[in-house]
């Protein structure tokens, strides 16, 4: 046997034994469903500020006109009801592994995380959190995206 001949149990030159290329899916595949999990979380917590605010609009700690964006509660809370139904839809559309789901994903990470600064002033904790939470999203994404379309 040759040095240039792989061996049955040599698996690291040639990637899964018998194949002519080697993998490219590492184990950082798994910050994908990280991501997913999360965006379906952040949409979840957008759709329950939402209602808040629709309903309990006391709740928060400044007055509207305290914002970044001066707009009643009852307007933000559609805003985030619809925006977490939109940024959950997109967590699970993240699973499908293709370019257009991973794009939607990280757009609307994105655009979660400025509606959590305008929001900041009415609950700073929890938007805040949801910012750290879209900023861990869209690096998933970005870094690891693909590998999950060849898992």
């Amino acid at each position: 046997m040759s040095r240039t001949d792989a061996r049955p149990d040599d698996t690291t030159a040639r990637g899964h034994y018998g194949s002519t290329t080697p993998t490219t899916v590492s184990g950082w595949a798994g910050w994908i469903a990280f991501a997913t999990f999360m965006m379906v979380l952040v949409g979840t917590w957008h759709a329950i500020s939402g209602l808040v605010a629709l309903f309990r609009d006391d709740y928060f700690l400044v007055n509207s006109d305290g914002l970044v964006v001066t707009v009643d509660y009852t307007a933000w809370g559609w805003i985030h009801l619809i925006g977490g139904i939109v940024v959950a839809a997109a967590g699970v559309g993240l699973l499908t592994g293709r370019m257009v789901a991973r794009v939607i994903a990280v757009l609307v990470a994105l655009l979660s995380a400025v509606v959590n600064f305008a929001f900041l002033a009415a609950y700073p904790f929890w938007s805040l959190t949801m910012i750290i939470v879209d900023i861990l999203v869209i690096w998933a994404v970005v870094v690891h995206g693909d590998e999950l379309r060849e898992a």
